[in-house]
């Protein structure tokens, strides 16, 4: 692997994450304690290597402009702004809200819970979409 492949792993490690918190959703919906902690310590995991990752390529190649012009522009920069200011607030949320579930303080963890993943999921798809819009559509 290169450099230049990280945007694509780091798409997909986004698109797990966001699979990973959906699957989590739904299944401590049905009662699924065990499978639901699996599902979110695996979107934690995908996060942490994206973030990994997403630091790796930045030193090494810096940032990428935007090469669309016309309304598609101020579409892109409208959902990157409100990526980067979520993503930022999302990393003590999902830390906060992994150890009150892994301390079993459950009605602590469900307050918070309920901020994180709607937060944490929209950084996830947004992050494939910017992707997408940054090395795909042009």
């Amino acid at each position: 692997m290169q450099i230049a492949d990280l945007p694509a792993l780091n798409a997909s490690l986004n698109a797990i994450s966001a699979v990973c918190l959906t699957a989590g959703y739904v299944l401590i919906r049905g009662g699924q304690r065990v499978l639901h902690k699996r599902c979110m310590l695996g979107a934690l995991v995908a996060s942490t290597a994206f973030l990994t990752s997403y630091v790796i390529y930045h030193a090494n190649t810096g940032s990428r402009p935007f090469p669309g012009h016309g309304p598609i522009r101020t579409v892109y920069f409208g959902i990157l702004i409100t990526h980067v200011v979520l993503a930022v607030t999302i990393l003590p949320l999902a830390l906060t809200t992994t150890a009150r579930g892994l301390r079993a303080q459950y009605v602590r963890h469900v307050r918070i819970a309920r901020w994180t993943l709607p937060l944490w999921r929209y950084v996830s798809v947004t992050g494939v979409v910017i992707y997408l819009m940054l090395y795909r559509l042009y």
